[in-house]
């Protein structure tokens, strides 16, 4: 079976069966456990986390001793401290399994070698990064323009597997609400967002 990295990567560059086969001795698979941290505050993110089943979280403990979480991954998705991976400098993050996830990881050596050895994934990965920037970027958008409601509205029509696949003290996290206000928009809207 291949695994959705492999499909992942081939909607966005071709690759030989050969090439596979060369790109698969870079990745190694992890089965991180319910709850498990792949990353701590203070460690090096030395992989880059590919989801191919499950869920993980990065977030970081502000000064008030609070979790807030920055970024979710779900299948097919991408996640890292991009800053700490690409610099190999401490982070300010934890990442986290959400459920009983499987990733494939890449380190920064292994993930250097892979480019030498085939250049066309330096394409793959640069577009891997402008998704994310992307992403953020919207995020910091909705964030300032949006009321919280709306932020709420947009989040759920864009993202409705979340709303149910997230537990709601993490999903309030990421709002930036709290768990009670997210408890009453999603009474508010239980019919569905319009």
């Amino acid at each position: 079976m291949i695994p959705s990295l492999i499909q992942h990567i081939k909607n966005y560059i071709s690759l030989s069966d050969e090439e596979v086969a060369i790109v698969l001795k870079y990745f190694k698979p992890l089965h991180a456990d319910k709850k498990r941290l792949l990353l701590k505050e203070g460690e090096v993110c030395r992989n880059l986390y590919f989801v191919e089943k499950g869920c993980l979280r990065m977030y970081f403990v502000n000064d008030k001793g609070t979790e807030q979480i920055t970024q979710f991954a779900i299948e097919s998705w991408w996640l890292a401290d991009y800053m700490s991976y690409d610099r190999q400098q401490a982070s300010q993050f934890y990442i986290q399994a959400i459920e009983a996830t499987d990733v494939y990881t890449i380190n920064y050596d292994a993930q250097a070698e892979l480019i030498k050895a085939l250049p066309q994934m330096e394409h793959y990965f640069r577009l891997m990064l402008q998704k994310a920037y992307a992403a953020a970027q919207m995020r910091i958008r909705f964030f300032y323009e949006l009321s919280r409601e709306e932020g709420y509205r947009q989040f759920a029509a864009s993202f409705p597997a979340f709303v149910q696949r997230i537990p709601q003290y993490m999903l309030a996290s990421y709002l930036g609400f709290t768990p009670e206000y997210l408890s009453e928009l999603r009474k508010k809207y239980a019919g569905g967002i319009s």
